[in-house]
């Protein structure tokens, strides 16, 4: 952002990419679609540090090849919580999700 852009009135001018987010309503796709890629890469990486095969990972889960590709596909956002619970307890891992005040995101 330069001066000219808030000489010229530039509406984002001073706001954050959450704040275009939320004006443009991608804030909670985005986000979703963020968080999911963080636990698919560290899943992918807790199975390669341990030398688990996906075929592995999916007897642990009691589950199929292709469910576990939709875990593990970093855009694929549609997974209920118990099934990434059981695939961090696959791993050795817990998984932690907490809710937090709004504002406190913008500090981060």
């Amino acid at each position: 952002m330069t001066a000219e852009d808030t000489a010229r009135g530039n509406p984002h001018a001073g706001s954050s990419f959450d704040d275009f987010l939320r004006a443009d309503g991608q804030y909670a796709a985005v986000t979703a679609a963020a968080l999911k890629r963080v636990v698919a890469r560290q899943l992918v990486q807790a199975m390669a540090d341990q030398e688990i095969t996906k075929t592995e990972m999916a007897r642990r889960l009691e589950t199929s090849r292709a469910q576990l590709d939709r875990l593990l596909d970093p855009d694929n956002t549609k997974v209920q919580l118990d099934t990434l619970q059981r695939a961090a307890n696959a791993v050795g891992r817990s998984l932690e999700i907490g809710l937090v005040d709004a504002g406190d995101r913008a500090s981060r």
